[in-house]
């Protein structure tokens, strides 16, 4: 896993959203931005965390931020996570992984004794720049938003 620290250029990317839109880094020139990468769409963790994130939206917004998830879901299923939740932003279908790897966040993971690789809750604050100003890798789901802002 390649770590990605404070002060770093977040890495450019070229990816999908649910509704197949091409979404960049460069779209969000000027802009700060909150990327939160989460392992499944529609699981409890996953749920509580987008749900933080859309309860303290117009907070963001009035802050300055765009927010993007990105999890190696299908564009399908992250549509019916974003209609059924109804989250206001994009969610990325990494399912190459691509966006994953590039920000480092997939590698080896314990769950009730089993070791498997997967996605790292992991969330990145880019600045208007594109330089990395914040990463959270203990993340509180249901108080998300708190800890960004």
């Amino acid at each position: 896993m390649t770590t990605l620290n404070i002060g770093d250029a977040a890495p450019n990317f070229t990816a999908l959203d649910q509704e197949g839109n091409t979404i960049t880094l460069k779209d969000y020139e000027g802009k700060k931005l909150v990327v939160f990468f989460y392992p499944k769409a529609s699981t409890p963790g996953c749920t509580a965390e987008a749900c933080n994130l859309r309860d303290n939206h117009e907070t963001f917004l009035a802050q300055g931020y765009e927010i993007l998830g990105v999890s190696a879901d299908s564009a399908k299923r992250q549509q019916n996570f974003k209609n059924k939740h109804e989250l206001p932003y994009p969610l990325l279908a990494d399912e190459s992984k691509d966006v994953i790897n590039a920000f480092g966040v997939w590698g080896p993971k314990k769950f009730m004794g089993k070791e498997y690789d997967g996605i790292h809750r992991t969330t990145f604050v880019i600045d208007e720049k594109g330089i990395i100003s914040d990463v959270i890798s203990k993340v509180k789901t249901k108080d998300h938003a708190a800890q960004i802002l």
